[in-house]
């Protein structure tokens, strides 16, 4: 499993974890596609803006090995502002390539890309 150093591990000041710090003995958690609601609380939306801005300052529009980022918080964006870079795509990998869909991207998150 990759470790993305200088990724942060979690929102500062919060318990919302960005980073996992080891493989599970159980395998990955697969990575699924989290319906968004428009009523989602403050600090889910402020997670979610974290980790996307974090995604792309590290990464930009280049794809990226999934690693040792967290399952949980990637879900809330897979399938729209970060999609699969590979076919077949195998959603429980750590060797898993992803990208940035930087329009979808721009569209949710204005405010990392300076339309906010």
């Amino acid at each position: 499993m990759k470790k993305h150093r200088g990724f942060p591990g979690r929102l500062p000041g919060t318990d919302f974890q960005f980073t996992i710090r080891r493989e599970s003995k159980a395998g990955p958690t697969p990575l699924v596609v989290r319906e968004r609601f428009a009523d989602r609380k403050p600090a889910d939306r402020r997670a979610d803006l974290g980790f996307m801005t974090a995604l792309w300052d590290c990464f930009g529009d280049q794809p990226f090995e999934r690693g040792n980022l967290d399952a949980g918080r990637l879900s809330w964006l897979f399938g729209r502002e970060v999609v699969a870079d590979e076919d077949p795509f195998d959603p429980i990998s750590y060797d898993a390539m992803l990208r940035i869909d930087v329009r979808a991207a721009q569209i949710s998150f204005p405010e990392i890309f300076g339309k906010g």
